[in-house]
């Protein structure tokens, strides 16, 4: 047997309930792992309190966010092996998978080994931040080298992430804070100007340079 968080009704946290169930094998494509840390983060809360972009179905279970070790694959799986070190990639629907239990079965696609030199809840806690700014900037901003990027909210964990995603894709970064606090932060993760949001002056940087300038909020 193993214990799941569910719920049945969504509401305030006092509606998750700790479950036995009896984990199934792995169907085609999907990775069980014993998980050993999971994720908290706000879609889950607004999943829980019926305020998601999808409706839970019940009994339900979420979880984007995990790290465990490989317990058992489903069949054309190659990639993974009883015993690896994984961490879990946000990429599936709430209502098909989740990551709060003790054994969890994912699709393969969503897991993703990680090196030793990270305990497992810094794997855990690696992937939210990139793929929510990866979205954002590269597949609906589509960002290019040449555009000068201005990202509020830079100290955020999603905007430290937006920092290196935009470098990476060729483009100045102009890094939003209230203050000057954490300028070195910023800027030892790539920002090319930081400017605390009391000063108005990121036109005069950007000036004619750029392709373009965009703004995203993180």
């Amino acid at each position: 047997m193993s214990k799941q968080i569910q719920f049945h009704q969504t509401g305030s946290p006092d509606v998750l309930k700790i479950v036995e169930i009896s984990p199934i094998e792995p169907k085609s494509h999907e990775v069980q792992i014993k998980m050993s840390v999971l994720g908290l983060n706000r879609a889950e809360a607004m999943y829980r309190a019926g305020a998601y972009v999808i409706e839970p179905v019940f009994p339900a279970t979420m979880g984007y966010e995990g790290a465990g070790e490989v317990v058992a694959v489903g069949e054309g799986v190659s990639e993974f092996a009883i015993g690896d070190k994984v961490s879990v990639i946000p990429s599936f629907m709430f209502t098909e998978y989740g990551t709060y239990g003790e054994v969890v079965n994912l699709p393969a696609h969503a897991v993703v080994k990680h090196s030793d030199n990270l305990t497992m809840e810094q794997a855990a806690a690696s992937w939210m931040m990139f793929v929510t700014a990866y979205g954002g900037l590269v597949e609906f901003g589509n960002i290019q080298a040449g555009d000068f990027v201005v990202l509020g909210a830079a100290t955020s964990s999603v905007g430290l992430a937006a920092i290196q995603i935009t470098k990476q894709q060729g483009a100045t970064v102009i890094a939003l804070s209230r203050t000057h606090a954490k300028g070195d932060v910023l800027r030892q993760k790539g920002a090319d100007f930081v400017i605390a949001t009391s000063e108005r002056c990121y036109r005069q940087i950007a000036g004619n340079h750029g392709r373009q300038r965009r703004e995203f909020g993180v």
